[in-house]
């Protein structure tokens, strides 16, 4: 592994070339044909990853995780369950609770799509020790957060 440094203009540079390009493959992948008429946005995506990796959940777990509030998340779940994306059911344990999770007929396709970028990741941040990869993840927080503003 290298030791040699890198200035702060040098990692912009390779990062304002990089960051387009890593847009665009991950365009396109696409979305699956079944999915590609609900006009899905990246709130979406990242309520359906959360489903796919970490199995069904309930709607303020999902908010919690997605740092949104949960009447946001409900209109979200409301809208996909509509649409036949996901499923919703009571907690057994407690029936003023609602799981939610990904339907039977869209999980395949689903994990295919957003599997791959998954695929991608753990092959990048994989050989990095768990101290790396925090600095990788809070880099990218930190720079969303400036572009923000």
């Amino acid at each position: 592994m290298s030791t040699d440094g890198l200035s702060v203009d040098d990692g912009i540079r390779t990062l304002l070339l990089l960051m387009p390009r890593m847009v665009g493959r991950a365009k396109r992948l696409g979305v699956p044909s079944e999915l590609q008429s609900l006009s899905l946005a990246p709130r979406h995506l990242s309520l359906l990853a959360y489903l796919l990796f970490d199995g069904p959940m309930t709607v303020n777990e999902l908010a919690a995780r997605l740092e949104v509030a949960p009447a946001t998340v409900s209109l979200m779940v409301g809208d996909l369950s509509r649409k036949g994306v996901l499923d919703r059911r009571e907690d057994d344990a407690d029936r003023r609770r609602t799981i939610v999770s990904i339907a039977d007929r869209h999980h395949e396709s689903i994990n295919e799509w957003l599997g791959y970028g998954a695929k991608a990741w753990r092959e990048a941040l994989g050989p990095l020790t768990p101290e790396q990869r925090r600095m990788f993840v809070d880099t990218l927080m930190a720079y969303e957060r400036a572009l923000s503003g």
